[in-house]
């Protein structure tokens, strides 16, 4: 079995570089496919799912390394109800929502967690 890491970005990519390079790191990782990586979004870092990336930190991480991301197989996942999601416009990846108690039971379920 494949060791699995799930990425927690909580950071405001409006003013942060970090969920950009949380996302180039997690798009490299699992392009080696020896690691499952699965991508949670929370408060406002779900803007990084803007189809609209030129008010971000470091878009070009988005556009170049957020697809590769699309192509795992799994959803990304978001905090439910989080308030910016109404922000959001048209999402440039699918995404699903879930509540704080499933993002526990997906935390628990995966051997690593890397939040930024």
């Amino acid at each position: 079995m494949k060791p699995s890491v799930l990425f927690i970005i909580t950071s405001d990519p409006r003013t942060s570089p970090r969920p950009a390079e949380a996302i180039r790191i997690a798009a490299g990782v699992g392009t080696w496919r020896k690691t499952d990586v699965t991508m949670y979004l929370r408060d406002a870092a779900v803007l990084a799912l803007s189809e609209f990336t030129d008010e971000i930190v470091d878009d070009e991480n988005y556009t170049r390394y957020f697809p590769i991301i699309g192509e795992f197989g799994r959803p990304i996942y978001v905090q439910k109800q989080a308030p910016l999601l109404a922000e959001l416009g048209e999402a440039s990846l699918a995404f699903q929502e879930i509540p704080d108690e499933e993002l526990a039971r997906l935390a628990a379920r995966h051997n690593y967690v890397a939040r930024f």
